[in-house]
């Protein structure tokens, strides 16, 4: 309609969305968490490729990718269900480790903090009566799993390893042969 501004434009896609403003300012603090986890990724990506392990840099570099990717789920779904993406600042993510056992570490404890917050997220859906959101959060609680899970085997892995460095070039080498599928 002509005349009408952006921000009225803004403020009624508000008043008729059909997304409750605090799920909504949650998921924005999740869309924030999910590229925080890639920029985390990602910095660990550029250690083991200092260290000379570029398998684990390769493995790192397709986890950031797919935390973008979650990233852009939630924006999807914000979007679908008539709300407004609010984008928020990212922190610097540590730049040095200790190890590639302390990369995995970290990514492990990192892993079980996300699924902390999305459990939270659900609980917030529960409460306030969101099955959409609920339904979409069920996708995020599986991959979760499957997240801890494949950060767990390479953690163990690494210590039963040790300090073996033919055994720490097969796993790299092994790392390195991971598909953008998992």
């Amino acid at each position: 309609m002509p005349g009408r501004s952006e921000q009225t434009l803004i403020k009624e896609r508000r008043e008729t969305a059909m997304l409750n403003k605090g799920v909504q300012d949650a998921i924005n603090e999740q869309i924030k968490n999910e590229l925080y986890s890639a920029y985390l990724y990602l910095s660990m990506s550029a250690y083991c490729e200092a260290v000379n392990l570029p398998g684990f840099a390769h493995w790192m570099r397709l986890q950031s990718q797919e935390e973008v990717s979650h990233a852009m789920k939630y924006f999807e779904f914000i979007n679908d269900r008539g709300g407004r993406v609010v984008l928020q600042a990212i922190d610097q993510p540590p730049i040095e480790f200790q190890s590639p056992l302390d990369v995995f570490q970290q990514t492990l404890e990192h892993e079980r903090k996300v699924t902390a917050m999305i459990h939270r997220l659900y609980e917030l859906a529960v409460k306030e009566n969101d099955y959409a959101t609920q339904a979409q959060l069920q996708w995020f609680i599986t991959e979760q799993v499957e997240e801890e899970k494949r950060a767990s085997e390479i953690v163990e892995r690494l210590k039963m390893i040790g300090d073996q460095g033919p055994a720490l070039l097969m796993l790299d080498r092994q790392l390195g042969e991971r598909g953008s599928g998992h």
